[in-house]
């Protein structure tokens, strides 16, 4: 059974830059062909994905958030990390991770995730 794991910071201060790690167990995030991803629910609206890392290190970010997020991975600690910089108050989100499966493309279709994490209150305020 794989589970994933969401950890970091509840609250962060507008202009920082936020840091999530998903811990994954039960599976490797090098195992081919996954794709493992930031998702995020922002109050009141859809969910947005954020960006994804694939099995061999490869990134894909959503063209809205690129020039602000990083993704990468520690593969001793079979973890992947986002980084979202310079936040503002409307990055206010629960945040998640979740896996899918030989997938680059349509990375909005969330049904097609077979696992998630639990998710993570975000808040940015001063």
């Amino acid at each position: 059974q794989v589970q994933l794991q969401e950890s970091g910071p509840g609250l962060v201060d507008p202009s920082q830059t936020l840091s999530l790690t998903c811990t994954v167990s039960g599976g490797s995030i090098t195992t081919k062909y996954y794709y493992w991803s930031w998702i995020r629910q922002l109050p009141g609206k859809g969910m947005e994905w954020m960006g994804a890392i694939a099995y061999n290190d490869t990134t894909y970010y959503s063209p809205s958030l690129k020039s602000r997020t990083s993704i990468s991975r520690d593969t001793s600690k079979n973890q992947f990390t986002l980084q979202l910089s310079s936040v503002t108050p409307e990055d206010t989100a629960v945040y998640y991770c979740a896996r899918r499966f030989r997938a680059t493309t349509d990375w909005d279709h969330y049904l097609r995730y077979d696992y998630w994490g639990p998710g993570t209150q975000v808040t940015v305020s001063s």
